[in-house]
């Protein structure tokens, strides 16, 4: 199979690490990094050319590649994208390269290590975003664990080790019962459509019948394991604790805190996002009965979890353990988004993601280069910081207000349209959402306020060195897209509302239990084929 571009994308970073290292010890530390950045630059480069090659018009799966790996299995090498993964695909390959920037000096032993992980991760994160076989993506979900695991309980703080074994036994518990639920939909598939296949998406040229078409029962109606309820849960815990959902969160805060600086910047930036994509693309879907019957329960969720993160992270000392619970507030907002069952709900979580990732990615970078200098992050420490580190607390106060969602920023696109779409599908959650956003801006300004300003009362702060041309490289790369997404969105909503109204019609086709005539369904828009949903190829 010839390499096209979206294999190039996924598995560059993975190529150059295997590369790098069967050199072993002949190159330095320095070339190492060098090489790790060229090629996840390389990565970000394709992912460029897919943002052009992208048929906004069309909107569907595109710039598939499938290629037969265990056919008699059903197993097949099968991805592309959609303006789904396409956001999420573009925000993984542009924050690796801002990591291996910003941790140019942080990461002084077992340099070669911490570059072969990083990269490896990249690839199992885009590796899941563009798969569409089931396998392939359980494949990719499963393999990035190890990388970050590695990542935090080698470079991260004195706790590193329980706080990795915590996030590792979370996130394999979750995955072992997608993998149970992911087994039973496989063999619900074979006894509909006469052949094993894992084919999310119905490929071109295939007969076999996706996973996706897959007629799932409801309750009482087939054997317990082959119903809509047991499969919405079973892929759904696996995702709620990816991203997670309050009260599958506690391992969070944990390897937040304890992470390397660039460990916190790809967990918050792309791993959570995993698991709400995975709702959109798999769970909803798959189980549309059984999410409908289940919204309720994942909206009063993400409204608590909005509201707890914000509380929480009210009496927080230290900075980054504070981003790390305001993290969790956000996205609380995705899965509210997300559950909302229209266009503008499900839009507004997808570009929240992205959203989420860049701001929350740049205060951990900032807070990172502030620790470098104070070996601290504690806020009691700090006072009057903007006064030597003029650039940094610029930086800092951009990118909080983009966080708590100040019109002109990133951050309040995605809250308005989560919150509109909430709205119209159930008033009482979007409203009881708002005060999150307003307890969110209170915690972020009052941390900013005794960080950055009053009198430098401790002599450690008065030294402070501002940032370097490489710390503003690496800030600024992320600072740039949270300014252009809230100033001019279209170019990115204008990729994913399509892919939003052709899962949300597939959704609709699907459903075996219609809403009373009362209740607004979920509906695409008007003049939105349904051809959307299925897969186009390069060529």
């Amino acid at each position: 199979m010839q390499v096209g571009l979206s294999s190039f994308v996924v598995f560059a970073p993975f190529a150059v690490a295997c590369a790098l290292a069967l050199t072993g010890r002949l190159l330095p530390p320095l070339a190492w990094r060098a090489a790790g950045l060229a090629a996840s630059l390389a990565s970000l480069a394709g992912f460029a050319r897919m943002w052009s090659a992208y048929d906004v018009v069309d909107g569907g799966v595109q710039l598939v590649e499938r290629a037969a790996w265990l056919p008699e299995l059903g197993i097949h090498y099968f991805v592309g994208v959609d303006g789904i993964s396409l956001m999420l695909v573009g925000l993984t390959a542009l924050l690796v390269p801002v990591v291996l920037v910003a941790s140019w000096n942080e990461i002084e032993r077992s340099v070669r290590s911490w570059v072969f992980f990083l990269l490896a991760l990249e690839t199992g994160v885009l590796g899941a975003f563009v798969s569409l076989n089931l396998f392939l993506f359980y494949l990719f979900f499963e393999v990035m664990l190890v990388p970050m695991y590695f990542l935090i309980g080698i470079w991260g703080g004195p706790r590193r080790v329980h706080a990795a074994l915590k996030f590792f036994v979370f996130t394999m518990t979750g995955s072992l019962v997608m993998l149970v639920g992911m087994l039973s939909l496989v063999a619900l598939n074979r006894e509909q459509g006469g052949a094993l296949n894992f084919d999310w998406l119905p490929a071109a040229g295939s007969t076999a019948l996706a996973l996706v078409d897959t007629t799932v029962p409801l309750a009482g109606r087939a054997p317990w394991w082959q119903t809509q309820p047991f499969l919405f849960g079973a892929f759904a815990l696996a995702f709620a604790i990816k991203v997670p959902v309050v009260p599958l969160h506690t391992w969070l805060p944990d390897a937040h805190v304890e992470a390397p600086t660039g460990g916190s910047v790809v967990l918050a930036g792309v791993l959570l996002k995993l698991g709400a994509y995975g709702f959109l693309r798999f769970a909803l879907p798959l189980a549309p009965d059984a999410a409908a019957q289940a919204a309720p329960l994942f909206m009063t969720l993400a409204v608590v979890g909005i509201l707890y993160g914000s509380l929480v992270a009210l009496v927080q000392e230290d900075v980054k353990k504070l981003v790390a619970y305001t993290s969790v507030a956000h996205l609380g907002f995705v899965v509210l988004g997300a559950f909302a069952g229209n266009s503008q709900g499900m839009s507004g979580a997808v570009l929240q993601m992205v959203n989420h990732g860049l701001s929350t990615g740049a205060l951990f970078v900032l807070v990172g280069f502030l620790y470098e200098r104070r070996h601290t992050r504690h806020i009691a420490e700090f006072g009057g910081v903007a006064r030597p580190m003029p650039v940094f607390a610029a930086l800092f106060g951009l990118v909080m207000l983009a966080s708590i969602g100040v019109p002109g920023l990133n951050g309040f696109v995605g809250e308005l349209l989560i919150l509109v779409g909430a709205f119209g599908a159930r008033p009482a959650f979007a409203v009881a959402a708002v005060p999150g956003i307003v307890l969110a801006a209170w915690v972020m300004t009052a941390m900013y306020r005794r960080v950055m300003f009053g009198p430098v009362e401790r002599p450690e702060n008065r030294g402070l060195i501002d940032l370097g041309w490489r710390e503003r490289l690496a800030v600024g790369a992320l600072v740039v897209p949270i300014v252009a997404i809230g100033v001019h969105p279209d170019p990115l909503l204008r990729r994913i509302e399509p892919a939003v109204v052709a899962t949300l019609h597939r959704i609709e086709s699907r459903r075996q239990e219609r809403p009373a005539p009362e209740e607004p369904a979920a509906a695409p828009s008007e003049g939105v084929a349904a051809r959307r949903g299925g897969a186009r190829g390069e060529g």
